[in-house]
């Protein structure tokens, strides 16, 4: 790959990092239930905000081994353990970051529909972020499935030169 396509890539996986940051730090001060609200009350009283806070960090960790992976393909290292280790990073993250959807799926489903809210918005947004994980979860396990034996090839012919 270009030296310049990479750094493309990095750059908007930065974006999209810095989209998903202010998302998760203004859309919390901007919805109807807490519109009124004051920031303590906002993200200290409310159990689901901490439990999305705390389930980004997968999502954020699977960014910087990207970024990463990305600069090991401008180096032409990528058949490298690091790599496959930087994959397989992405690959436990993108399975972390659907365990925590389904909980909140769950919690939507128990807690919210007792409230009599329309949680079908909710729902149905869950539901496609679930779907992009395992795209990228299963991409992941390929590519780190691939990669693996092609490093593995490497090493035996390295080994016998």
């Amino acid at each position: 790959m270009k030296r310049s396509s990479t750094i493309f890539l990095q750059v908007v996986i930065v974006l999209i990092g810095v989209l998903a940051a202010t998302l998760l730090l203004l859309e919390p001060t901007k919805e109807g239930v807490n519109a009124h609200r004051t920031l303590f009350q906002i993200y200290f009283t409310d159990p689901f905000i901490a439990y999305i806070y705390l389930g980004s960090i997968a999502f954020f960790i699977a960014l910087y081994k990207a970024i990463r992976l990305l600069g090991y393909v401008r180096r032409s290292e990528v058949f490298s353990p690091q790599s496959v280790r930087a994959l397989r990073t992405i690959r436990h993250c993108a399975i972390t970051l659907i365990a925590f959807l389904l909980g909140a799926e769950a919690f939507i489903f128990i807690v919210q529909r007792s409230k009599s809210d329309d949680i079908a918005g909710g729902v149905m947004m869950g539901l496609i972020l679930i779907f992009f994980s395992v795209v990228v979860a299963t991409a992941a396990a390929v590519f780190e499935k691939t990669l693996q034996s092609a490093v593995d090839l490497k090493s035996e012919n390295d080994l016998t030169v």
